[in-house]
């Protein structure tokens, strides 16, 4: 009986050590992933976000893993998936744009968060300052609200004499209060007559395009905003039918058929997200690493839409654009 006893020990000894050494194992690090948009909308962002991490060394299952949460445009989902992702207990979360980033900062405190995208997070409360953030936050920021008074100014350029535009306004999303305020300004200077149609639902956006013909709406602003782009194809479209020259903040919306964009390259920010990670998983704090603006605004003119809409455009235009789609 003792020589059994004994001869079990040492086999359940052995049995037991994968699992000791399972234990010993570090755990890889996984990144919270949370966007107010679609994930079809950003898949390019995230696509140049994973391969920036993959050239740094950071291989999917090996030793990085991902968790993403999207709200679809439904700004209202967003408290609940940032619950949801500080609950797993990421390593890191990378949120965009900003209600995406005031949910999670709200959701922890502890967690680093970095800002792929999104408005002044000074504003906003999410960091004391750009150069020294101070707390669990830090990234990029595209200071969107600035945007909309050279929106505006490049619509004018591309058509002379605009008198009426229309304009998108998520009344959902706080950062539109004070584009909204620029966009008055701008076109109080300009002397233009804003058309301006309060989003709710995705269900308003043909309500939306029936509106502005209504009112004989010249041009369009798409303002920046997550909705908007989650829904981009599907307002470059309804622009195309209405025939209404319209401006977008993203080269992307200009990529699925949209006139012309005018704001930074987002899909640059995102890849740029995965440096600041890189710095975190390597030991820096968030509340060190100073918050990034945009180095380059671009300007971006679909030509092929341009031609359908029966719009020339302008040499000094033209030779202002920074990418044309043709």
């Amino acid at each position: 009986m003792q020589r059994r006893d004994f001869i079990k020990g040492i086999v359940g000894s052995t049995a037991a050590w994968p699992l000791v050494t399972r234990a010993q194992q570090p755990a890889i690090p996984l990144i919270g992933i949370i966007n107010a948009g679609s994930e079809a909308s950003t898949a390019k962002g995230y696509e140049a976000f994973r391969n920036d991490l993959r050239q740094r060394g950071y291989v999917e299952g090996r030793n990085i893993r991902y968790e993403y949460r999207f709200a679809d445009g439904f700004l209202d989902r967003l408290p609940r998936l940032a619950e949801e992702l500080v609950q797993l207990n990421p390593t890191i979360i990378v949120s965009a744009p900003m209600p995406a980033n005031v949910a999670v900062h709200k959701a922890t405190k502890t967690i680093p968060i970095v800002m792929s995208t999104g408005a002044d997070p000074v504003k906003f409360g999410l960091v004391q300052s750009l150069s020294r953030p101070g707390g669990n936050v830090t990234g990029l920021t595209n200071f969107a609200e600035a945007l909309a008074s050279k929106q505006l100014d490049v619509m004018r350029e591309l058509r002379p004499g605009l008198t009426r535009v229309a304009a998108l306004i998520n009344v959902e999303n706080p950062l539109h209060v004070p584009q909204w305020r620029e966009t008055q300004d701008a076109a109080a200077q300009a002397s233009i007559t804003l058309v301006p149609y309060e989003f709710h639902k995705p269900d308003d956006l043909e309500l939306a395009f029936a509106a502005f013909a209504k009112a004989k709406a010249e041009a369009l602003l798409v303002p920046p905003d997550t909705t908007f782009t989650a829904h981009r194809r599907r307002i470059a479209q309804l622009a195309a039918d209405a025939k209404l020259p319209a401006i977008y903040p993203t080269r992307l919306s200009v990529e699925d058929g949209g006139l012309m964009s005018y704001g930074p390259d987002v899909v640059a920010n995102y890849r740029h997200a995965a440096v600041y990670v890189d710095k975190i998983l390597k030991g820096a704090k968030p509340a060190d690493l100073p918050v990034e603006q945009p180095t380059k605004i671009e300007l971006v003119i679909n030509l092929k839409t341009a031609k359908a809409l029966g719009i020339t455009v302008p040499p000094s235009l033209l030779a202002r654009t920074d990418d044309v789609i043709e």
